[in-house]
């Protein structure tokens, strides 16, 4: 997963190349990280909206102002939950969304913001050296989208309440009769469901979806947190679909009884690909907001997230928590052929469940 970037102190033949073909598809293209430094120390200061937590923000901004000083002038604001960005995308469509430079690009409405970013040939920037990012977290077609998180599927259990050899370690195990009866708990709207599409495909997956209600589960409305806390206090044995950076969490901070634990069943559902970002139409500060891009790209950057998120730096970036933890594991990988598909896929999913209340 290590990847080596060449830079140049001046446009070489291939860079003045790559500038053209840019320029001819209508993307704009810088041939050296000299051209964007220089860029950004005109603007001095950079908008950002950023769907992770924000312990990040602080340790973020005083990184990013020590590498580039004369960026004086740094504001990192959250956005989370479905009805933000919902709101978020009806302001931009509107033309009421103004002031921010980078925008965060939600998984489930993916499709709504790409006509509303610059046309950034980032992936390009990147390949030639001029943006040092790891070209996998980049859209290929789109190329002006970068996605520097990853999460993982796990299942968190209580080991006061089943041993560990008892949880199972195939997805398809949770379907058999002992598993019948309240069980397990789960989202209304499992994400890791969705992210056994590239595996199984679309059909084996649903058909998986379908036969879930027949096993009575505990259906659970809200967000994975409060889940795994109710893992921890013993109030239901089992919860499917658990983040691994949300599970970890709540071991270390939130379970005094030491009881909750996690498994990776395979295949393991890996959205390698989570938290997009890209650098909104109507940026006043362009180049500070490339520069932004690569740090939260960079090992740096990645560190951060891996402390203070924590434990969702990108699978792609060495020695990530996630890199170690995948390791030898068959994987269900959401790329970014899956990332421009999950809402679809979810919607499906739902379908699949025959639509139940929840009962948490």
């Amino acid at each position: 997963m290590k990847v080596t970037f060449a830079f140049s102190a001046s446009p070489a033949p291939p860079l003045l190349k790559a500038k053209q073909d840019a320029d001819a598809k209508g993307f704009i293209f810088f041939a050296t990280h000299d051209e964007i430094v220089a860029g950004a120390k005109k603007e001095g200061k950079v908008r950002v909206s950023s769907g992770l937590e924000t312990s990040n923000f602080k340790p973020w901004i005083n990184a990013f102002k020590q590498r580039y000083p004369f960026i004086t002038d740094v504001h990192v604001e959250e956005i989370v939950g479905t009805e933000a960005h919902q709101r978020f995308v009806l302001e931009i469509k509107s033309g009421q969304a103004r002031g921010w430079d980078v925008i965060h690009v939600d998984i489930d409405f993916y499709p709504e913001y790409v006509p509303y970013l610059m046309k950034h040939d980032i992936l390009r920037m990147a390949k030639q050296g001029a943006l040092k990012i790891d070209p996998r977290m980049i859209h290929p077609l789109d190329r002006n989208i970068i996605a520097p998180t990853s999460v993982l599927s796990t299942v968190s259990y209580n080991r006061a309440l089943i041993a560990d050899d008892k949880v199972p370690s195939r997805w398809e195990d949770f379907l058999k009769p002992e598993f019948k009866g309240k069980k397990f708990a789960l989202l209304l709207r499992p994400s890791w469901l969705a992210s056994l599409v590239p595996a199984w495909g679309l059909e084996r997956m649903l058909d998986f979806a379908r036969k879930i209600p027949a096993q009575q589960p505990i259906w659970l409305s809200g967000g994975g947190g409060r889940a795994n806390t109710g893992v921890a206090a013993g109030e239901y044995p089992i919860y499917l679909g658990s983040n691994y950076s949300g599970v970890k969490r709540a071991m270390m901070r939130r379970d005094p009884t030491m009881n909750l634990r996690y498994k990776v069943p395979e295949p393991t559902p890996l959205r390698a690909l989570q938290d997009g970002i890209g650098i909104f139409h109507t940026a006043d500060h362009p180049y500070a907001a490339l520069l932004w891009l690569e740090f939260i790209a960079s090992p740096e950057g990645q560190e951060i997230i891996d402390k203070y998120e924590p434990l969702k730096a990108s699978v792609f970036t060495a020695n990530s928590a996630l890199s170690q933890e995948v390791q030898g594991k068959e994987l269900s990988v959401v790329d970014w052929h899956h990332f421009a598909k999950f809402q679809e896929y979810t919607e499906k999913i739902i379908e699949a469940f025959g639509f139940p209340k929840a009962t948490k």
